[in-house]
């Protein structure tokens, strides 16, 4: 018998509702991606797990995941201990994004990235990192991360798009809201929640998360495959942004338009405008060009192996793309 690859998702959408950190057009996102990846590259619907912090419209009284940070993490822990040679995974995230200093002595002005789950429990670049080296050979995990400082969200991923220096001059015409929550604010609030005194956030997340907390805080000390970059992987990463920028939540509401985010509607502008196969990086440029078009000022970037770069996105690299506009 011949086997059938798999292709399997989560995806999980953050509007963080009736917060101060409120977003709009996060389950949207990813409600819409649900959509293209039945309909254009041939996921079965029960090989996608949506998660999201409020009821999806439309969806009747099905049971809502939420997405905390230990949730999310049995999920695509799940996805990648059922993941075989050929498999094709995808996570699609889009919600608050943060940095967190360095907990390495040599690295004391870098910052790390996060996003930020629906409980503040923060998965952080080791956290894909980890995932991404427990893939079998030759299944792939594609990231795409609609959220703020989201570029090297895999911890040491090869830059293939990275920063930019141009700057384009907002022409919207409303103000979006960044998808960013600055580490002093997360720390705070955690700090409210265990009632400890400390600037020490892993303090904060292993009172509050225990062994659900992120394994860049459980074992920082830990020298291990797991979380070493190994060689060339199957990892693969389209951000919203670069490490230091921040990504839009777009929400036209006030003139009869539905709440996106920015880089979320950008891909699904380039994949309606281009009906074959495209490669991760043609996707990402084409994006960046929508994006600089519609005057928001953020720059997605592509991390992943040379060979990942030029293969079509969401299939093998064996896999040939047909003709597709130019970029």
């Amino acid at each position: 018998m011949v086997k059938v690859n798999k292709k399997l998702a989560v995806l999980v959408g953050c509007n963080y509702p009736k917060t101060q950190y409120e977003l709009h057009g996060c389950i949207n996102d990813v409600v819409a991606m649900r959509e293209v990846l039945v309909n254009r590259f041939g996921f079965e619907p029960r090989n996608i797990e949506l998660l999201t912090d409020a009821p999806v419209e439309g969806e009747g009284s099905s049971p809502t995941v939420l997405p905390t940070g230990a949730n999310i993490k049995a999920a695509l822990s799940k996805m990648v201990s059922q993941a075989e040679a050929g498999d094709v995974l995808f996570f699609h995230y889009s919600g608050h994004g943060t940095r967190i200093p360095s907990l390495k002595p040599a690295h004391i002005f870098r910052q790390d990235e996060a996003i930020v789950p629906s409980d503040f429990n923060l998965i952080t670049d080791m956290d894909f990192r980890q995932l991404v080296n427990r893939l079998p050979e030759g299944a792939s995990f594609t990231i795409l991360s609609d959220s703020c400082h989201s570029g090297g969200l895999i911890d040491k991923e090869k830059e293939q798009i990275g920063p930019s220096t141009y700057k384009t001059t907002p022409s919207i015409p409303y103000k979006p809201k960044t998808k960013s929550i600055p580490f002093e604010s997360i720390l705070q609030h955690l700090s409210s929640l265990t009632g400890i005194n400390s600037s020490d956030i892993g303090t904060h997340l292993l009172e509050s998360f225990g062994a659900n907390a992120s394994l860049k805080f459980l074992v920082p000390q830990l020298q291990s495959d797991l979380f070493e970059f190994l060689k060339a992987d199957e990892g693969i990463l389209l951000s919203g942004c670069q490490a230091d920028e921040t990504s839009a939540d777009m929400n036209p509401m006030e003139s009869g338009g539905k709440a996106y985010g920015a880089f979320s509607n950008a891909i699904q502008i380039v994949l309606k405008e281009n009906t074959g196969w495209l490669s991760n990086k043609q996707v990402v440029i084409k994006a960046r060009k929508i994006l600089e078009a519609q005057g928001i000022d953020q720059h997605p970037c592509l991390y992943c192996s040379d060979r990942n770069a030029d293969a079509p996105l969401l299939s093998q690299p064996e896999d040939k793309p047909i003709s597709v506009s130019a970029i």
